[in-house]
């Protein structure tokens, strides 16, 4: 169902609501956190998607203010989405016009739910300092892009100064399966430690750089970022050690594998590295509404240190990254770790938070250890 509320205010979208809850059901009951989602006319229908898959797994009430024309006078133009149309929550688009667009934050407030989480999400520009925006301040978790955005590095750079417990980013979602990949591979022989690591992606990609300062984090090694060409995306990781490398390489046919060289006294072998979609990524977030410490780490003290490199082809002649990935003989099938990663990889795991907490203890373990 869907309701159109044209030239309105927040208190006839609270009436609309209730009457709708009245008709259609309880449909309160069994939300479990209110989701605000920042964005502007151009990014807001995906969004709108994105959101929605996104809460099927935790209904929520997903109140979207759409920054429209910023002259002229204030105006607000709501659409209420229940039942089928919003799978299992409940979704209200709050267009704002005018004075509106600077005043998001009075909006929305009649329309929380009492007594639940609040989650605010940009999914492309954000303010400045999120944490002290008027959004920011009365959320919980606060969920940036900087896949999104114009300057990743520069906007990456920015959050680590106004860091506040309760930011994350998306990209620090997207490379989840490369950091359990990554923390698996030093779980077999030889245990050396890492004396330097190389992440190759092209240029100003935000997921390349917190995964180098994970890395730089976690192992306190000296890592370097090198420059593949634009649109290759995250193409490589090299872990130095004495007996030799450790290398993650994405494979260029687009079947979403890589292959893991270097592990134990293993050949090549080809894993599972399927990049999430917006809405799994979304979603894993929503999992968890407490601090995350390791992207914390990753964002504020591993990503300054981390040095630019050269280009991918300077850096493959020097031999200081990988080239192509290698022929493999044996598909992944079973994970290349057993205490980090349990019985089962995560490509057979569709609980991305799980595999989260157990690289994030696995790896944590060795900074223990070393």
């Amino acid at each position: 169902m869907i309701r159109d509320l044209p030239s309105t205010s927040t208190r006839e979208v609270s009436k609309e609501l209730l009457r709708l809850r009245n008709s259609v059901g309880a449909m309160a009951m069994g939300r479990v956190l209110t989701l605000l989602v920042s964005v502007d006319d151009e990014h807001a229908d995906e969004a709108i998607r994105a959101a929605n898959d996104a809460t099927r797994q935790h209904p929520a009430r997903i109140l979207v203010l759409v920054s429209s024309n910023s002259r002229g006078k204030g105006r607000l133009d709501a659409q209420i989405r229940v039942g089928g149309d919003a799978g299992a929550s409940e979704i209200v688009v709050l267009r704002l016009y005018g004075e509106l667009t600077r005043q998001q934050a009075a909006v929305v407030t009649p329309l929380l739910l009492p007594d639940s989480p609040i989650v605010a999400w940009w999914p492309a520009d954000e303010p400045a300092d999120v944490a002290s925006s008027p959004l920011g301040r009365m959320a919980h978790r606060r969920i940036t892009d900087a896949a999104g955005v114009t300057r990743p590095a520069t906007q990456l750079r920015r959050r680590g100064r106004h860091y506040v417990a309760g930011d994350t980013d998306l990209s620090w979602t997207r490379v989840t399966r490369w950091r359990a990949l990554l923390a698996s591979s030093l779980e077999s022989a030889p245990f050396e430690p890492v004396t330097s690591a190389a992440v190759t992606a092209e240029p100003d990609n935000a997921a390349a750089g917190l995964l180098a300062g994970w890395l730089a984090s976690a192992l306190g090694c000296p890592v370097t970022r090198v420059h593949s060409a634009v649109g290759t995306g995250l193409v490589s990781v090299r872990l130095e050690r004495d007996s030799g490398p450790i290398d993650l390489v994405r494979t260029e046919d687009g079947s979403d594998t890589a292959t893991l060289s270097g592990v134990g006294n293993n050949r090549p072998r080809l894993v599972a590295l399927r990049t999430p979609t917006l809405p799994e990524t979304l979603a894993e977030e929503l999992r968890r509404l407490d601090a995350d410490e390791v992207y914390a780490r990753a964002l504020c003290d591993g990503l300054p240190r981390v040095k630019q490199g050269g280009t991918r082809s300077e850096a493959t002649r020097r031999g200081e990254v990988p080239g192509r990935a290698q022929e493999s003989d044996v598909p992944d099938q079973a994970g290349v770790g057993t205490s980090t990663l349990e019985d089962r990889s995560p490509a057979e795991s569709h609980d991305e938070g799980r595999v989260r907490a157990l690289v994030d203890e696995g790896l944590g373990r060795r900074e223990k250890d070393g």
